[in-house]
This record gives structure tokens, C-alpha cells and sequence, in this order.
């Protein structure tokens, strides 16, 4: 998760998003949709 929350934050500004959390599900939901196990 420290590594998704890392990856959000960075894309922040390019990202469709408010805030960080909302940016690190989009995240992860694109990871997972890549074939990436994204664990908590």
C-alpha cells in the first residue's frame, strides 16, 4: 500500500482526483486490471 500511496501522490496532478484516497483506488483498480495483486 506505502507503494500505491507513493504512485497516487506523484499522479496526483494528473489524475481526475480530489483527494489521495480517491487516487489510490483508481490506482489500484488499474493495477489489478493489468493482471497486478495488489495486497493491503
Amino acid at each position: 500500500m506505502a507503494q500505491v500511496k507513493e504512485i497516487a501522490t506523484t499522479k496526483l496532478p494528473d489524475l481526475n482526483c480530489a483527494t489521495v484516497e480517491s487516487a489510490m483506488n483508481m490506482i489500484k483498480g488499474q493495477a489489478v486490471s493489468m493482471g497486478i495483486k495488489v495486497t493491503e
